[in-house]
């Protein structure tokens, strides 16, 4: 077949294959703190497959090992340091508010 009439023409576009995120060597445990760190988002909340670039299997036991480091307190379940400085900034009113008549 000629080039000039293939249906769907090759995309000249050249992709660079990322890395995996978890290398062969890395073992996925609660106590990996540097690894599970990574697929954790900054308001605490495990980032998805999709975001991560890793496989089901590697997915899970990620999962699994934040779920673990949470229960056993190494990792927070919430990131609440926003929510701290906002109420610190926002002066509190200690006297009563009174209806004019």
């Amino acid at each position: 077949m000629n080039k000039s009439k293939r249906l769907f023409p090759k995309s000249k576009r050249s992709f660079r294959r990322r890395l995996p995120p978890i290398g062969s060597g890395d073992r996925i445990d609660y106590r990996n703190m540097s690894l599970i760190s990574r697929f954790i988002s900054e308001q605490g909340k495990i980032l998805s497959r999709r975001v991560n670039r890793v496989t089901l299997k590697q997915q899970r036991l990620i999962t699994i090992a934040i779920k673990q480091a949470r229960i056993l307190s190494l990792l927070p379940f919430l990131n609440n340091q926003k929510q701290f400085e906002r109420s610190e900034l926002t002066p509190r009113t200690t006297s009563l508010r009174t209806r004019k008549k």
